[in-house]
């Protein structure tokens, strides 16, 4: 049986004296997509967060292609190719598109392999072509989305998470997103991505947990999730 890429044991995560995640369990195998779905506030975000290395985990265990990675620091994590795109995108306004992308590969010295992962990542999100020197700050929301997945695809990473890539975009937007996102997984990249739009991220990803009150309530692959009972009342508008 082969050692998921990511896996997450009895992780809590704590702000203060609040638990926000209560001893939660997932992984993620190599190649797949996994999504995360829940209410607000149900505990989405600090889950990556805590992944990621922006909150320290008050206990258990997170193991990054065979590592321990839990309390390290997040520039840590990222150089092992944990990237996060982070919600609400958060790119440099004043910079131009092509500066916000040579920001994601910042650790890299060789000019060529710039260049190359440049071209991949142009290749997989032709708009950002058009507008490589205008100001990033410009674009509307769903290009600077496209433009945040692009920055973290230019870190080449192993395993990328999406925090809410849809939050905000009119409903276009949000399908050219998920296009995307089902364009990279075509592409065999792995992705844990957290969504409040269920439909959208049941129908890309591989399998699928929920998460309420900061605890995992159910799980499973994706097209069984999307058609549990609970599931369809909570989220997808069903009765």
């Amino acid at each position: 049986m082969t050692t998921p890429l990511l896996q997450v044991k009895d992780l809590q995560l704590a702000y203060g004296k609040i638990a926000a995640v209560k001893g939660i369990n997932l992984s993620v195998e190599e190649g797949r997509v996994v999504c995360l779905i829940g209410a607000n506030g149900a505990g989405k975000t600090t889950t990556l967060r805590g992944l990621s290395g922006l909150m320290r985990p008050a206990s258990g265990s997170i193991r990054f292609a065979g590592q321990e990675i839990g309390g390290q620091p997040a520039h840590r994590i990222a150089r092992q190719g944990l990237i996060q795109v982070p919600e609400g995108r958060q790119v440099f306004a004043q910079m131009t598109v092509a500066g916000n992308l040579r920001m994601g590969a910042y650790t890299v010295t060789d000019p060529q392999l710039l260049e190359q992962r440049l071209e991949e990542v142009l290749t997989h999100f032709p708009k950002l072509r058009e507008r490589l020197q205008q100001p990033a700050g410009w674009m509307s929301g769903g290009e600077q989305q496209m433009l945040a997945m692009g920055r973290a695809m230019m870190a080449a990473p192993r395993l990328l998470l999406l925090d809410e890539p849809s939050m905000g975009l009119a409903p276009l937007m949000v399908e050219e997103v998920f296009r995307l996102v089902a364009e990279l997984k075509s592409a065999g990249k792995t992705i844990l991505v957290v969504e409040q739009n269920a439909q959208m991220a049941l129908d890309v990803a591989d399998y699928a947990y929920v998460l309420e009150n900061g605890r995992i309530r159910l799980e499973g692959p994706a097209t069984a999730i999307a058609e549990d009972p609970t599931v369809l009342a909570a989220y997808l508008g069903g009765s």
